[in-house]
């Protein structure tokens, strides 16, 4: 057997089949996927089926029949595959089919009807410029994902067809990692944008007020070591509104001291961080989220204060993927209710007057107070100019966004290099230089969408992330990508994607609308 021959080839064939007995030529349906790399980590893609995923049924027998492999092809593989159909016919010496003898018709398999917006899908996919990183969109009420994007990405009609040796090697050298769906399995430290946990925490706790004032030098002691603020020479006197507007790492240091490992855990694992979400996509990973048990039972080691301490700016032994830190936001920004991401929805027709009523989620029991208070100081970060990300705000009032800067470091400073002067990320090998991150909600006056964005090894927060953010809530509300509507094109206008079943025809699969 021979697939994806061309014209000429067929045109070969079938002018010999007289005299080649025995040879068919068939044309069945394969898999397309038209917006390529844009999709390629929420669709994955179909491969042949190799030996030890033959489990009995027929149709995984068949020479050449796909099955999904990646993303929400591998998930719904049995929904989107139906059953196979049969059928006996009678042939001459020739193998000339003579007539049909008995026919069973294979049954279509069901369609998945997606949460993605393919505009806003697209959008932010292409909006990282090349750069490697992950987006995730959510809608913050009902959970819907609305884009989910890793880049670099890579071409699922390549696996249809057959990789090449080199194409293989190509994909699998890349440092960049473009199989790796870096939005549910890359892990981060996530930096600043967990000072909001922190703080929370905190607060609840009561080891600190809201008035509460402490003064940054730019440098925090803790017995002989020194910690040191973003900022060189300091912040002064930082509150809570103003030491998570501006990002001060010495006010953090010191309310994380006061907090203590257990309740920074425990807040952050009541905000999403510290385990799988649930999301229908392969290959998700639950993050980290640190505690004197875990290390002693990982290292047989205590646990230290200053493990603490860098903690409280989000870095340390804390690793969180893109998707836990959009959920942490939609947290926030709803009120505190325990809303779980969801990539797939039942069928509704707005023709039968159906809608989706959506899931509910039970309150996380956070203070409003405390919560107000966050929200406000995201709409610091963006909108005060003495905010981190006040150059990459959303002009427009009805759009405007609150959010929160990251800039994580993965290589260690020395002494001698902070006393000479650091290197700029653009001076360093790529490896080398500091993530960037982002997180957001909007609109501020009626909250509807969360987003985060990580730019591996892009630099600063605000520099490199924040823009790339708020371009993605702008398209989003444009769009009104969080209105009803799932089949095709929503009352708001939010396209949303439909992945049709595999053909009732044995081995086929249909195209794939995207």
């Amino acid at each position: 057997m021979r697939e994806n021959l061309n014209w000429r080839e067929v045109a070969r064939i079938e002018v010999n089949a007289p005299d080649l007995p025995g040879v068919n030529i068939d044309v069945g349906q394969s898999r397309y996927y038209p917006y390529g790399a844009d999709t390629a980590h929420v669709l994955g893609y179909v491969a042949a089926v190799s030996p030890d995923e033959v489990t009995g049924d027929p149709l995984l027998e068949l020479p050449g029949f796909r099955i999904g492999k990646a993303g929400i092809e591998k998930v719904h593989d049995l929904q989107l595959r139906g059953t196979g159909g049969s059928s006996q016919v009678e042939v001459n010496a020739f193998g000339h089919v003579i007539r049909e003898l008995t026919r069973q018709d294979g049954q279509a398999g069901a369609e998945v009807a997606l949460t993605i917006d393919l505009e806003l899908q697209t959008f932010a996919s292409r909006r990282f410029k090349g750069e490697s990183g992950a987006a995730v969109v959510m809608d913050i009420h009902n959970g819907d994902v609305l884009a989910l994007t890793s880049t670099p990405g890579f071409d699922p009609n390549d696996f249809n067809k057959g990789l090449t040796t080199e194409q293989w090697r190509a994909l699998t050298a890349n440092p960049r990692a473009p199989l790796t769906n870096k939005a549910v399995s890359g892990q981060f430290s996530p930096g600043s944008t967990f000072k909001m946990v922190v703080l929370l925490a905190a607060l609840e706790k009561g080891a600190i007020t809201p008035a509460n004032r402490f003064f940054c030098t730019g440098e925090f002691k803790l017995g002989d070591a020194t910690f040191h603020c973003w900022k060189k020479g300091g912040h002064g006197w930082m509150d809570a509104f103003n030491g998570l507007m501006q990002s001060c790492d010495v006010y953090f240091y010191e309310v994380a001291r006061r907090t203590g490992i257990e309740r920074i855990g425990a807040m952050a694992r009541r905000l999403g961080f510290g385990s799988t979400l649930g999301l229908d996509l392969p290959g998700e990973q639950p993050g980290l989220v640190p505690s004197r048990e875990w290390k002693r039972k990982t290292m047989n080691a205590p646990w230290h204060q200053g493990e603490t301490v860098i903690t409280g700016i989000g870095q340390g032994y804390l690793l969180a993927t893109p998707l836990q830190m959009a959920v942490m936001t939609a947290r926030l920004a709803n009120g505190g209710f325990e809303v779980t991401p969801r990539m797939t929805r039942p069928h509704f027709t707005a023709e039968a007057g159906e809608t989706d009523p959506g899931p509910r989620f039970e309150s996380l029991g956070l203070v409003p107070r405390h919560l107000r208070l966050v929200r406000r100081a995201m709409e610091g970060v963006v909108n005060n100019p003495r905010g981190t990300a006040f150059k990459a705000r959303i002009r427009k009032r009805v759009m405007a966004m609150g959010g929160k800067t990251g800039t994580v470091q993965v290589r260690r400073i020395t002494k001698a290099e902070r006393e000479q002067g650091v290197k700029k990320n653009k001076d360093l090998p790529w490896k080398e230089r500091d993530h960037a991150m982002f997180v957001a909600f909007a609109p501020i006056d009626a909250p509807r969408y969360a987003v985060a964005v990580v730019v591996e090894h892009g630099g600063g927060g605000s520099k490199v992330a924040a823009p790339i953010a708020r371009d993605i809530l702008i398209k989003a509300q444009q769009r009104r990508s969080a209105r009803p509507g799932i089949l095709s094109k929503a009352p708001g206008g939010g396209r949303q994607q439909v992945m049709r079943p595999k053909g009732a025809k044995p081995g086929a699969r249909s195209p794939d609308e995207g």
